[in-house]
């Protein structure tokens, strides 16, 4: 695991309406305005966050960076409100993983993604985003939050695989092996590093 100067909490996304109706939604054409939180999606992000006794503790200390896509801003949002914090930052490097021909498409087309990450994580079939790209863009922002903050209490807002991706990263591991991390649940939040 490397050294880190900040600590680090990923928070993935409550309940969307695109996870209520079983669909992908990636492209940031329909994502970002679009396909916002249910309310039992605001409720699960609430109720993770007050959960959490590191960000509770660190209150409005909590620096929070979202994905723009409206379920991740959705969540942000709830988690500031809760814990008292300053204004959300957008950073497109949280946004959910691109899956190609996918879009829009019943959400059962993850599980042969995934498992062809676990043989190529280069892999980008069906014009879907590569494992490793993910990876690499958020664990970039990471490397430049570790930059401008020190002894931080970092919140990431985002969504399934972009979690898993980085989580990676953060402990280490080849990307390839995003799936052996126990999932994020939508709402849930996890320390990082």
């Amino acid at each position: 695991m490397p050294t880190l100067v900040n600590h680090y909490y990923g928070l993935r996304h409550g309940e969307s309406q695109a996870n209520a109706l079983g669909i992908i939604i990636s492209d940031p054409a329909r994502g970002v305005p679009d396909f916002g939180l249910t309310q039992r999606g605001r409720e699960q992000a609430r109720a993770q966050v007050v959960s959490c006794a590191a960000l509770v503790a660190a209150g409005a200390g909590v620096i929070i960076y979202s994905s723009d896509f409206a379920r991740a801003r959705e969540t942000a949002e709830v988690a500031r409100v809760a814990l008292g914090a300053g204004p959300v930052r957008l950073r497109t490097a949280l946004r959910e993983r691109a899956f190609g021909v996918f879009e829009g498409g019943p959400n059962s087309a993850y599980e042969p993604v995934w498992a062809r990450d676990r043989e190529d994580p280069t892999h980008n079939d069906s014009s879907v985003e590569a494992a490793r790209a993910v990876r690499d863009r958020a664990w970039a922002l990471v490397q430049e939050l570790e930059a401008e903050h020190r002894d931080a209490t970092i919140l990431l807002v985002s969504h399934g695989d972009p979690l898993q991706l980085v989580a990676t990263a953060f402990l280490g591991r080849d990307a390839r092996e995003h799936r052996a991390i126990a999932p994020w649940l939508p709402g849930e939040v996890r320390a990082l590093g």
